[in-house]
């Protein structure tokens, strides 16, 4: 099997301090700790599992432990990271972190960090603490070019995956078999792993939006979600299609068909300046047309990146898309009982409308 990753352009962070600064800078604070690794990674290029960025108006810093002081040194400087590195045992970090917030307030992200971690830092000094809305995760929204290019290569294993796995279907495999083959499948074609929980899920399961795959065995008649998505240097893919074992009853075609027309509708509703909002009614309102906005439990979609799901939360925002965001449409109907229906695709924001990074077929019948 050939293997579907293509060398990727260099994944450089140079000049997202400086952004991140320009945010800082309309704040009462006089530095932000950076707690969450995602973020971190984000920023610097540390892909390891312990520690904190320091940034303040002159410099930044990645404080860590002694188990990664010359990995953090390889990684920032292949990122082009301008950072500095600390590295100190038990104890040592947080005497650092103390020495260089002497007299000034400290924002964190309110959302990362417990009120336990921040008392950790600051007590028995004179460091204030400052609780922020997140400004990291929005400023990852927007990626660039090598960023696309990883998501882009995600997109297209997973759906090498499934144009491989898919002729299984027919044979009554389990759902948990399914999606083991479809794992390997994606690392054998030269992902990380898959890009979260894989989902297939069968008949009744089908109608259970995130459903885990179980022992079920697929049958005729079935209606089949399946969820995938592939892992490339830490960013990620996601996809869904739908499927029927055997002949479609009338139900069955018509809940293929009607949100494959909300899909449709909503994906041409993501460009420029439209918000999530209007994204996600464009394909209820298609639903309620046809006596189905009931069976649409969950929002439109979402962002996608060094998380599967992050900021923007389409149902959620009014804020306008802009050129390089990377988001989900995924409208979806769930039939208690019966089963379910769900089309996703990937798509990064463009100037002047969008492109769909996933390209397995939506041809939902199984013989």
């Amino acid at each position: 099997r050939a293997v579907t990753v293509p060398p990727l352009p260099p994944l450089l962070v140079r000049g997202r301090i400086d952004r991140l600064r320009e945010r800082l800078a309309t704040l009462p604070v006089d530095a932000l700790l950076v707690h969450r690794l995602v973020d971190v990674r984000w920023l610097t290029g540390f892909a390891g599992s312990a520690g904190l960025v320091l940034v303040t108006a002159d410099d930044a810093a990645l404080v860590t432990d002694p188990r990664y002081g010359d990995r953090a040194t390889v990684e920032l400087a292949a990122a082009g990271a301008e950072v500095t590195v600390e590295v100190g045992g038990p104890g040592a970090r947080e005497r650092y972190l103390r020495e260089r917030l002497a007299g000034r307030r400290l924002g964190v992200d309110a959302s990362a960090v417990t009120w336990a971690q921040a008392r950790e830092l600051v007590d028995g000094t004179a460091v204030a603490v400052e609780p922020l809305d997140p400004l990291v995760p929005t400023l990852r929204e927007v990626k660039d070019d090598a960023e696309v290019a990883r998501i882009a290569a995600c997109a297209a294993v997973a759906d090498e995956a499934l144009a491989s796995v898919r002729p299984i279907l027919a044979d009554e495999p389990t759902e948990a078999e399914v999606a083991r083959l479809l794992d390997r499948t994606m690392e054998d074609l030269g992902a990380d792993g898959p890009g979260y929980g894989t989902i297939v899920a069968s008949g009744p399961n089908a109608a259970l939006p995130h459903a885990a795959p179980g022992d079920r065995r697929i049958a005729p008649g079935d209606t089949v979600i399946i969820d995938v998505g592939a892992e490339v240097d830490g960013y990620r893919s996601d996809m869904t299609r739908s499927f029927v074992i055997g002949e479609p009853d009338l139900d069955q075609e018509r809940w293929l068909d009607v949100v494959h027309d909300a899909q449709t509708v909503a994906i041409d509703h993501v460009r420029p300046g439209s918000t999530g909002r209007e994204v996600h009614e464009a394909a209820a309102a298609v639903l309620a047309g046809h006596d189905l906005r009931d069976a649409f439990v969950h929002g439109v979609g979402h962002g996608v990146g060094l998380v599967i799901h992050e900021t923007p939360f389409l149902a959620e925002s009014d804020e306008p898309l802009r050129p390089g965001q990377v988001v989900t449409v995924e409208p979806g109907v769930y039939l208690p009982g019966r089963g379910g229906v769900r089309w996703e695709d990937l798509l990064v924001v463009t100037d002047d409308g969008a492109h769909v990074l996933t390209a397995a077929p939506k041809d939902p019948i199984v013989r």
